[in-house]
Protein backbone atom coordinates (compact mmCIF):
# COMPACT_ATOMS: atom_id res chain seq x y z
CA UNK A 1 0.00 0.00 0.00
CA UNK A 2 1.40 3.45 -0.89
CA UNK A 3 2.34 5.82 1.93
CA UNK A 4 -0.65 7.95 2.87
CA UNK A 5 -0.59 11.71 2.36
CA UNK A 6 -1.00 13.66 5.62
CA UNK A 7 -1.18 17.35 6.50
CA UNK A 8 2.53 17.14 7.34
CA UNK A 9 3.18 15.76 3.85
CA UNK A 10 1.58 18.86 2.36
CA UNK A 11 3.68 21.17 4.51
CA UNK A 12 6.80 19.33 3.36
CA UNK A 13 5.69 19.62 -0.26
CA UNK A 14 5.40 23.40 0.13
CA UNK A 15 8.86 23.53 1.69
CA UNK A 16 10.31 21.55 -1.22
CA UNK A 17 8.24 23.52 -3.76
CA UNK A 18 6.56 20.33 -4.98
CA UNK A 19 3.16 21.27 -6.43
CA UNK A 20 0.20 19.74 -4.59
CA UNK A 21 -2.52 18.15 -6.72
CA UNK A 22 -6.07 18.25 -5.37
CA UNK A 23 -9.28 17.13 -7.06
CA UNK A 24 -12.88 16.79 -5.98
CA UNK A 25 -14.46 13.35 -5.70
CA UNK A 26 -17.95 12.30 -4.69
CA UNK A 27 -18.04 8.49 -4.92
CA UNK A 28 -15.99 5.30 -4.58
CA UNK A 29 -15.15 4.61 -8.26
CA UNK A 30 -13.79 8.07 -9.04
CA UNK A 31 -11.97 8.19 -5.70
CA UNK A 32 -10.18 4.98 -6.65
CA UNK A 33 -9.34 6.32 -10.10
CA UNK A 34 -8.03 9.68 -8.84
CA UNK A 35 -6.07 8.00 -6.06
CA UNK A 36 -4.46 5.57 -8.52
CA UNK A 37 -3.62 8.48 -10.85
CA UNK A 38 -1.57 10.15 -8.10
CA UNK A 39 -3.83 12.90 -6.74
CA UNK A 40 -2.59 14.08 -3.33
CA UNK A 41 -5.84 15.47 -1.87
CA UNK A 42 -9.40 14.33 -2.54
CA UNK A 43 -11.86 17.06 -1.60
CA UNK A 44 -15.41 15.85 -1.15
CA UNK A 45 -16.78 19.22 -2.14
CA UNK A 46 -20.22 20.63 -1.47
CA UNK A 47 -19.97 21.35 -5.20
CA UNK A 48 -21.78 18.01 -5.40
CA UNK A 49 -24.92 20.11 -4.99
CA UNK A 50 -24.32 21.39 -8.51
CA UNK A 51 -22.43 18.69 -10.41
CA UNK A 52 -24.07 15.63 -8.83
CA UNK A 53 -27.46 16.86 -7.61
CA UNK A 54 -28.11 19.37 -10.40
CA UNK A 55 -28.68 22.40 -8.16
CA UNK A 56 -27.97 26.02 -9.02
CA UNK A 57 -25.64 26.48 -6.02
CA UNK A 58 -24.06 24.60 -3.12
CA UNK A 59 -26.46 25.96 -0.52
CA UNK A 60 -28.93 23.07 -0.45
CA UNK A 61 -26.41 20.36 0.45
CA UNK A 62 -26.96 18.81 3.89
CA UNK A 63 -24.59 17.36 6.47
CA UNK A 64 -26.09 13.90 5.99
CA UNK A 65 -25.41 14.07 2.25
CA UNK A 66 -21.85 15.21 2.86
CA UNK A 67 -21.23 12.43 5.39
CA UNK A 68 -22.58 9.84 2.94
CA UNK A 69 -20.46 11.01 -0.01
CA UNK A 70 -17.34 11.46 2.12
CA UNK A 71 -17.69 7.93 3.47
CA UNK A 72 -17.80 6.48 -0.06
CA UNK A 73 -14.76 8.50 -1.14
CA UNK A 74 -12.77 7.51 1.96
CA UNK A 75 -13.35 3.86 1.10
CA UNK A 76 -11.76 4.40 -2.31
CA UNK A 77 -8.71 6.40 -1.20
CA UNK A 78 -5.57 4.50 -0.24
CA UNK A 79 -2.97 7.26 -0.56
CA UNK A 80 -4.75 10.61 -0.96
CA UNK A 81 -5.73 12.82 1.96
CA UNK A 82 -9.55 12.94 2.13
CA UNK A 83 -11.06 16.33 3.07
CA UNK A 84 -14.76 16.71 3.82
CA UNK A 85 -16.33 20.02 2.84
CA UNK A 86 -18.52 21.52 5.55
CA UNK A 87 -21.87 22.53 4.01
CA UNK A 88 -23.80 25.74 4.53
CA UNK A 89 -25.07 26.19 8.12
CA UNK A 90 -22.99 23.29 9.46
CA UNK A 91 -20.49 25.69 11.07
CA UNK A 92 -21.98 29.20 10.91
CA UNK A 93 -24.50 28.87 13.77
CA UNK A 94 -22.14 28.33 16.71
CA UNK A 95 -18.62 27.22 17.55
CA UNK A 96 -19.82 24.13 19.42
CA UNK A 97 -22.02 23.02 16.53
CA UNK A 98 -19.16 23.63 14.11
CA UNK A 99 -16.80 21.41 16.11
CA UNK A 100 -19.44 18.69 16.45
CA UNK A 101 -20.18 18.62 12.73
CA UNK A 102 -16.50 18.71 11.82
CA UNK A 103 -15.90 15.77 14.13
CA UNK A 104 -18.57 13.76 12.34
CA UNK A 105 -16.51 13.89 9.14
CA UNK A 106 -13.63 12.15 10.93
CA UNK A 107 -15.66 9.86 13.19
CA UNK A 108 -18.45 8.74 10.83
CA UNK A 109 -17.13 9.35 7.32
CA UNK A 110 -13.44 8.48 7.58
CA UNK A 111 -12.12 11.86 6.41
CA UNK A 112 -8.72 13.07 7.60
CA UNK A 113 -9.64 16.76 7.58
CA UNK A 114 -12.43 19.24 6.89
CA UNK A 115 -12.73 22.41 4.82
CA UNK A 116 -14.78 25.50 5.59
CA UNK A 117 -15.27 28.81 3.83
CA UNK A 118 -14.38 32.21 5.24
CA UNK A 119 -11.42 34.19 6.52
CA UNK A 120 -11.19 36.28 9.67
CA UNK A 121 -14.90 35.74 10.37
CA UNK A 122 -14.42 32.01 11.05
CA UNK A 123 -11.10 31.95 12.93
CA UNK A 124 -12.87 31.03 16.17
CA UNK A 125 -14.27 27.93 14.41
CA UNK A 126 -10.91 26.99 12.93
CA UNK A 127 -9.15 27.43 16.27
CA UNK A 128 -11.75 25.36 18.15
CA UNK A 129 -11.60 22.56 15.57
CA UNK A 130 -7.81 22.38 15.57
CA UNK A 131 -7.83 22.44 19.38
CA UNK A 132 -10.12 19.41 19.18
CA UNK A 133 -7.64 17.59 16.93
CA UNK A 134 -9.49 18.19 13.67
CA UNK A 135 -7.27 19.38 10.78
CA UNK A 136 -8.86 22.31 8.91
CA UNK A 137 -8.42 23.55 5.37
CA UNK A 138 -9.57 27.15 4.99
CA UNK A 139 -11.13 28.70 1.86
CA UNK A 140 -11.03 32.39 0.99
CA UNK A 141 -11.70 34.60 -2.01
CA UNK A 142 -14.72 33.54 -4.02
CA UNK A 143 -16.62 31.50 -1.45
CA UNK A 144 -19.61 29.79 -3.14
CA UNK A 145 -21.68 29.56 0.06
CA UNK A 146 -21.67 33.38 0.13
CA UNK A 147 -22.77 33.68 -3.50
CA UNK A 148 -25.77 35.89 -2.66
CA UNK A 149 -23.72 38.15 -0.41
CA UNK A 150 -21.01 38.48 -3.07
CA UNK A 151 -23.56 39.26 -5.77
CA UNK A 152 -22.73 36.16 -7.81
CA UNK A 153 -19.64 34.18 -8.69
CA UNK A 154 -17.26 37.13 -8.98
CA UNK A 155 -13.47 37.41 -8.91
CA UNK A 156 -12.32 38.86 -5.57
CA UNK A 157 -9.78 41.69 -5.91
CA UNK A 158 -9.42 43.28 -2.46
CA UNK A 159 -5.74 42.41 -1.91
CA UNK A 160 -5.50 43.84 1.59
CA UNK A 161 -8.56 42.00 2.87
CA UNK A 162 -7.55 38.74 1.21
CA UNK A 163 -4.07 38.83 2.74
CA UNK A 164 -5.51 39.59 6.17
CA UNK A 165 -7.95 36.67 5.79
CA UNK A 166 -5.15 34.33 4.74
CA UNK A 167 -2.94 35.33 7.65
CA UNK A 168 -5.88 35.03 10.05
CA UNK A 169 -6.73 31.45 9.08
CA UNK A 170 -3.07 30.44 9.26
CA UNK A 171 -2.78 31.93 12.75
CA UNK A 172 -5.94 30.07 13.80
CA UNK A 173 -4.32 26.74 12.88
CA UNK A 174 -5.47 25.92 9.34
CA UNK A 175 -3.08 23.50 7.61
CA UNK A 176 -3.75 24.93 4.15
CA UNK A 177 -5.99 27.45 2.42
CA UNK A 178 -7.90 27.32 -0.86
CA UNK A 179 -7.65 30.55 -2.88
CA UNK A 180 -10.59 30.76 -5.27
CA UNK A 181 -11.27 33.37 -7.91
CA UNK A 182 -8.34 35.62 -6.96
CA UNK A 183 -6.07 37.50 -9.40
CA UNK A 184 -2.79 35.64 -9.84
CA UNK A 185 -0.60 38.47 -8.53
CA UNK A 186 -2.56 38.61 -5.27
CA UNK A 187 -2.46 34.81 -4.95
CA UNK A 188 1.31 34.89 -5.48
CA UNK A 189 1.69 37.47 -2.70
CA UNK A 190 -0.43 35.42 -0.31
CA UNK A 191 1.47 32.22 -1.12
CA UNK A 192 4.79 33.92 -0.38
CA UNK A 193 3.49 35.37 2.90
CA UNK A 194 2.18 32.09 4.36
CA UNK A 195 3.99 29.09 5.79
CA UNK A 196 1.00 26.83 5.04
CA UNK A 197 0.23 25.64 1.48
CA UNK A 198 -2.13 27.57 -0.78
CA UNK A 199 -4.36 25.59 -3.14
CA UNK A 200 -5.53 27.59 -6.11
CA UNK A 201 -8.67 27.38 -8.19
CA UNK A 202 -8.80 30.27 -10.59
CA UNK A 203 -5.83 31.86 -8.78
CA UNK A 204 -2.91 31.24 -11.13
CA UNK A 205 0.07 28.94 -11.15
CA UNK A 206 2.04 30.50 -8.29
CA UNK A 207 -0.07 28.78 -5.62
CA UNK A 208 1.47 25.76 -3.87
CA UNK A 209 -1.11 23.49 -5.45
CA UNK A 210 -4.21 23.35 -7.61
CA UNK A 211 -7.72 21.95 -7.28
CA UNK A 212 -10.42 21.43 -9.89
CA UNK A 213 -13.91 19.97 -9.87
CA UNK A 214 -13.71 16.42 -11.22
CA UNK A 215 -16.78 16.69 -13.44
CA UNK A 216 -15.54 19.90 -15.01
CA UNK A 217 -12.03 18.72 -15.84
CA UNK A 218 -13.15 15.33 -17.20
CA UNK A 219 -15.78 16.83 -19.49
CA UNK A 220 -18.77 15.46 -17.60
CA UNK A 221 -20.34 18.89 -17.03
CA UNK A 222 -22.93 20.07 -19.51
CA UNK A 223 -23.00 23.81 -20.09
CA UNK A 224 -20.86 26.82 -19.21
CA UNK A 225 -17.52 26.30 -17.49
CA UNK A 226 -15.47 28.89 -15.58
CA UNK A 227 -12.45 30.38 -17.37
CA UNK A 228 -10.04 28.59 -15.03
CA UNK A 229 -11.19 25.09 -16.03
CA UNK A 230 -9.11 23.02 -18.43
CA UNK A 231 -10.75 19.85 -19.69
CA UNK A 232 -8.58 16.74 -19.67
CA UNK A 233 -11.25 14.38 -20.98
CA UNK A 234 -14.57 14.17 -22.80
CA UNK A 235 -16.37 11.60 -20.67
CA UNK A 236 -19.86 13.00 -21.23
CA UNK A 237 -19.45 12.74 -25.01
CA UNK A 238 -18.03 9.24 -24.72
CA UNK A 239 -20.85 8.16 -22.40
CA UNK A 240 -23.59 9.52 -24.69
CA UNK A 241 -22.05 7.75 -27.67
CA UNK A 242 -21.65 4.48 -25.78
CA UNK A 243 -25.20 4.50 -24.41
CA UNK A 244 -26.64 5.48 -27.80
CA UNK A 245 -24.87 2.48 -29.35
CA UNK A 246 -26.31 0.25 -26.62
CA UNK A 247 -29.82 1.61 -27.30
CA UNK A 248 -29.39 0.97 -31.03
CA UNK A 249 -28.14 -2.59 -30.55
CA UNK A 250 -30.97 -3.48 -28.16
CA UNK A 251 -33.58 -2.04 -30.54
CA UNK A 252 -32.09 -3.99 -33.45
CA UNK A 253 -31.65 -7.17 -31.38
CA UNK A 254 -27.90 -7.15 -31.91
CA UNK A 255 -27.32 -7.21 -28.15
CA UNK A 256 -27.25 -9.55 -26.38
CA UNK A 257 -25.48 -11.86 -28.81
CA UNK A 258 -25.00 -15.56 -28.39
CA UNK A 259 -21.71 -14.90 -26.55
CA UNK A 260 -23.64 -12.98 -23.88
CA UNK A 261 -26.23 -15.71 -23.27
CA UNK A 262 -26.07 -18.75 -20.95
Amino acid sequence: MPQAVTVKTLMEMKRKKTPIVSLTAYDFPFARIADEAGVDVLLVGDSLGMVVQGGASTLGVTMEEMIYHTRTVAKGAQRALVVGDMPFLSYQVSVSEAVYNAGRFLKEAGAAAVKLEGGAAVVDRIRAMTDAGIPVQAHIGLTPQSVHQLGGFRVQRDAERLLLDAEAVESAGAFSVVLEGIPKDIAKEITAALTIPTIGIGAGRECDGQVLVLHDMLGLTDGHLPKFVKQYGALRKNAVEGIATYVKEVREKIFPGDEHAY
